[in-house]
């Protein structure tokens, strides 16, 4: 096993349970947990007849790899301790993977949910830990082993002595929980060998050859060596396992099991470049080494020179052509050396002498393919009629862009080394929410000059908090005598605030008087030193805070606050139907991936230009923009092409299946700069969204979309584009237990926010996000964040209210056509179908046990039958059902129109703003409306294939169930369920919620 670089310490606070399976045969159990980690052991004290016992215990392990303790496994198994009861019986288990373990002061209260052993099992109950680490100088290697074969012995003492169980019964109790826990390993692995059939293969058996294609050429110089010290990790990590009794739990929580090196470009095409790596020049007898040179490289039109520097310094750089683009069969290299000449009384003139000349015929060059080694630079004599014996280092081979030297090479197609033209990769900043508890103040020192007015009106106070840009205040309480107020006063207000890693160092409270228009006092408060909390079932501790106030008055008083950071929560960045990541804030609450996302982007076609070139003729710089989670990516820029390649490929791991990529397609105006010298801003061209769930797993979709933009003329064309998309997942039992799950985390349904205050709160996270992304490097600009995030979705605007309408209307056709078939029946307007109607009645009121089974098979096969007409490819965006087409330029203008309008009366400006923003939540409520027909509808269309498969299925069960179950017996049964006493009511929505929220609307499809 590596050897540590420093020395790590697992720690896990044990902390209580909760709501325990009496296992005594008493009513009780005295329970004990068994904490495994890594090969170690460690036991917490038993608590005697206890379903709710504390222990407060701290149990050390020893990571021995750093690297690896992410794959690691956490297992807590509780039992009933034998010496108390009749049986040492089995109460729960929790397993934690390494990868949720936070830094020491990071660390939260988590409770975990006990599972079950096996099926049969009754357990019940939860768990509360601590779980963190601590890194430490690194010790002696000779305490080092010590310390590691201390557990060791600890469990393989009581085996050696079982008779001692009579005169220690503490040692008795462990050893025949190691026999049991033993007996326990060896029965499952023909359950769990089943099991590891269908686990993806682990991550680390495809390492080597992932550093062989993405690893910079320096680090691969010798890849037996990294390949032979991989295989002995894996060998001793196999060897771990076997011990274990041969399961290896880590291979569950990695991602999908796919060698990425392999797969990484097999959505996209391979382009050719001409890659040309330029190491360094070496003068002949005689030449100066001080002098600077560079070297030349021509391809027909082509020129291109590397940075100027002293002939003993290397250059080291990398030059990728465009082979399609390329107008000659030669490539010349040439040396230049550059020399300055001083003359009396004038200015020195630059001199440049060429050192010589090598060509390579393009024909004749290599070819490599990763995971090939790089290519060997080598030693090329010059030829040179002047100077004799000067040589240049390089190495030209032809490769394409999965090459591991495109990414940092100069690159013809996106105008060389322009930062802002290179593909990167951003990450949205981790969001939290801070909430703050104003509770009260006391010993308020109020300014002299609210003194007089106390004998007239009492103060007025409130609190004013703010983070950053953030501002809220609580509302006013008055301060005085009578006896409605209070010396003392109370609020008892949440105010909720999005706080962005790294945080702002301080929340500011101060303490206004709106009497007399003064603070009172202020205080400050360090956001980073804030408690965190992962769920609602341990209140944050309270604090007093000293009230500063003006010179004259250094105590003004003190307050009194509750203040946490919320990681059981979703900060929502992006609109509720467009989202594409539902995981909570803290790290404790992560789970592992379900899938992976892989998405090559091809190209674009006949795209229309966005603006002149040299004021003569048109053009488009364009490159695409793909978020998912917090993960964006961003292609290299295409220069003047309407029909630009990209065929790059990029990867996301899916947590959810319910949720929604988008891509959009921008003119890259920000690589030039104006008059000012400020960068221009990009330009849109389209955008495209596709839900995953509208996709069959393990299957590649290769498909052109048109690019719509709105523009104040109307909707416009813009292009198409080609992308290809594949959702791979390994476990069908995990997808359908996400469509069973709550979208959003426990957090939103135990202690909901409004609608409003979460829409504030979205907003607020969407400029946080835009800010943050504004100020990377190369930076994503603004218009650009906005645009993929829909952040002006709430503003009010015409069409999008008709296109809601009528998607109300349309789900209520469905229901206005049945009513009509029913008045036809009644009037006998088709005698046939009304014959056969009271025949159906007869017989359902003579065997009302078939009415069930009927209607489910009759879905059952309506389903099968509609499977063969549903739509095989992803939907985009319809221009249709967006009404782009049906809008008036008045309407279009009033849309485009930023918020708060720029009209010119004042009076106007405020009503027609009051206008907007009313018509803006009546359109979110009729989408809303909308969204629940057409999720029905989608159930029946085979949007989701798999929601709709489930359900297929669950009639075909529901049908044969209720062929066996008597109606009056289901009858009852509904009744006294739906009837049940609160207290056996979930807090959590229903499995059929969760189910029909999962399913597709066309919300998404709605620009």
């Amino acid at each position: 096993m590596a050897e540590n670089s420093d020395h790590r310490k697992l720690i896990v606070e044990v902390c209580n349970a909760k709501n325990l399976m009496p296992k005594d045969g008493q009513g009780t159990a005295s329970a004990y947990a068994i904490v495994d980690f890594d090969g170690q052991r460690r036991r917490t004290k038993t608590k005697q007849r206890d379903l709710n016992p504390e222990w407060d215990e701290k149990l050390e392990f020893l990571v021995h790899d750093n690297d690896s303790m992410a794959s690691e496994i956490l297992e807590i198994n509780l039992y009933n301790d034998k010496k108390t009861g009749k049986r040492n019986t089995f109460l729960g288990k929790v397993k934690i993977p390494g990868n949720t373990f936070a830094k020491t002061g990071a660390e939260a209260l988590v409770y975990f949910p006990l599972e079950k052993r096996s099926v049969f099992s009754q357990i019940k109950g939860e768990i509360g830990l601590k779980i963190y680490y601590i890194d430490e100088d690194p010790p002696a290697a000779a305490e080092v082993k010590q310390e590691t074969a201390l557990p060791q012995a600890e469990q393989e003492k009581p085996l050696e002595n079982p008779k001692a169980e009579d005169q220690n019964p503490e040692a008795a109790a462990k050893a025949e929980e190691t026999k049991k826990v033993e007996a326990k390993t060896e029965e499952k692995p023909k359950e769990e060998e089943a099991k590891s059939e269908e686990k993806p293969k682990s991550p680390e058996d495809s390492k080597p050859k992932t550093e062989e294609a993405s690893a910079p050429p320096p680090e691969v110089e010798n890849p037996p060596i990294a390949y032979g010290s991989e295989k002995s990790k894996q060998v001793e990590k196999e060897k771990h396992v076997e011990a274990n009794g041969g399961i290896n739990e880590v291979e569950l929580l990695q991602p999908l099991a796919r060698d990425r090196s392999l797969s990484a470009y097999d959505l996209v095409d391979r382009m050719p470049f001409l890659y040309v790596r330029v190491v360094k020049a070496k003068r002949g007898n005689g030449g100066s080494t001080a002098e600077p040179v560079y070297a030349k490289l021509v391809i027909g039109t082509h020129s291109i020179k590397t940075k100027t520097q002293p002939s003993d310094k290397e250059w080291d750089q990398v030059f990728a052509f465009d082979k399609e683009g390329l107008n000659s069969t030669s490539l010349e290299v040439s040396v230049w050396a550059e020399a300055e000449e001083k003359k009396e009384n004038e200015p020195p003139t630059r001199t440049e002498t060429s050192l010589g000349t090598v060509s390579f015929d393009l024909q004749e060059v290599p070819k490599r393919v990763p995971p090939d080694s790089p290519l060997a630079p080598q030693w090329y004599t010059l030829e040179s009629e002047k100077e004799a014996g000067n040589d240049v280092m390089l190495a030209v081979w032809i490769g394409t862009q999965a090459d591991e030297a495109f990414q940092e090479a100069w690159q013809s197609d996106s105008g060389g080394l322009i930062p802002e033209t290179r593909a990167k990769v951003y990450l949205s900043p981790k969001l939290w929410y801070l909430r703050l508890t104003v509770i009260q103040t006391q010993d308020l020192q109020l300014a002299s000059g609210s003194e007089p007015k106390l004998k007239v009106r009492s103060p007025e106070l409130y609190v004013k908090a703010q983070l950053g840009a953030q501002l809220f205040k609580t509302s006013r309480t008055s301060v005085g005598s009578t006896s409605s107020s209070s010396a003392n006063p109370t609020w008892n207000e949440d105010l909720v605030f999005v706080a962005a890693e790294p945080f702002e160092p301080f929340l500011v409270l101060t303490v206004e008087d709106v009497t007399n228009s003064q603070s009172v006092g202020h205080a400050k408060l360090h956001v980073p030193s804030v408690e965190r909390r992962s769920d609602d079932r341990a209140e944050p501790k309270s604090r007093w805070l000293n009230l500063i106030g003006d010179e004259s008055r250094p105590y003004a008083g003190r307050i009194h606050l509750r203040v946490c950071l919320e990681g059981g929560y979703h900060v929502l960045d992006e609109a509720a139907h467009v989202t594409s990541d539902v995981r909570a804030a803290a790290k404790q609450l992560a789970k592992p991936p379900i899938g992976l996302l892989e998405v090559g982007i091809r190209g674009a076609t006949n795209l229309l230009p966005v603006k002149t070139k040299n004021g003569v003729r048109g053009t488009t710089d364009t490159y695409v923009v793909a978020k998912y989670g917090p993960k964006w990516v961003r292609t290299r820029t295409i220069l003047d092409r309407f029909n630009p390649r990209w065929n790059e490929q990029y990867t996301w791991d899916v947590y959810d299946p319910c949720t929604v990529l988008t891509i959009g397609v921008f003119d890259n105006g920000r690589y030039k700069r104006d008059e000012a010298g400020k960068p221009e801003k990009d330009i849109r061209i389209g955008k495209i969204r596709v839900r995953l769930s509208t996709l069959d797993t393990n299957r590649v979709y290769k498909s052109s979309y048109s690019l719509t933009v709105l523009l104040p003329g109307g909707a416009k064309k813009m292009g198409e584009i080609e992308i290809a998309v594949r959702f791979s997942c390994s476990s069908w039992l995990n997808l359908i237990q996400a469509y069973t799950s709550p979208i959003l985390p426990r957090m939103h349904y135990v202690r909901p926010l409004g609608p409003a205050q979460q829409d504030i709160l979205r907003h607020t996270a969407m400029r946080i996000v835009t800010a943050r992304l504004a100020r990377s490097e190369p930076p994503l600009g603004q218009e650009v964040v906005q645009f993929m995030l829909d952040s002006d979705t709430h503003v009010w605007s015409m069409r999008r209210s008709k296109a809601n309408w009528f998607r109300v209307v349309g789900c209520l056709s469905r229901g206005a056509m049945f009513a009509r078939w029913l008045d036809g029946i009644r009037t006998w307007q088709h005698p046939p179908t009304t014959v056969l109607v009271h025949v159906l009645l007869v017989a359902v009121v003579l065997c009302p046990h078939l009415v069930f089974p009927t209607i489910f098979m009759y879905a059952f096969l309506i389903l099968l039958l509609r499977c063969r007409y549903r739509q095989r490819a992803p939907p985009n965006m319809d221009p249709r059902i967006s009404y782009v087409d049906a809008v008036s330029p008045d309407e279009l203008d009033e849309e485009l129109d930023g918020f708060p309008s720029t009209r010119p009366s004042d009076v106007i400006r405020i009503r027609y703003d009051r206008l907007r923003a009313l018509g803006g939540r009546a359109q979110t409520l009729l989408g809303d409306v909308a969204a629940q027909g057409e999720r029905l509808e989608a159930l029946f269309n085979w949007r989701d294939p798999r929601a709709t498969g489930i359900f297929v299925v669950f009639c075909l069960v529901a049908s044969l169930v209720f062929y066996v179950v008597p109606f009056k017996a289901f009858v009852l049964v509904s009744g006294f369920y739906c009837l049940r006493h609160p207290r056996f009511h979930d807090d959590m929505p229903s499995v059929p919620v969760n189910f029909f929220r999962r399913l597709p609307s066309l919300s998404d499809q709605i620009m």
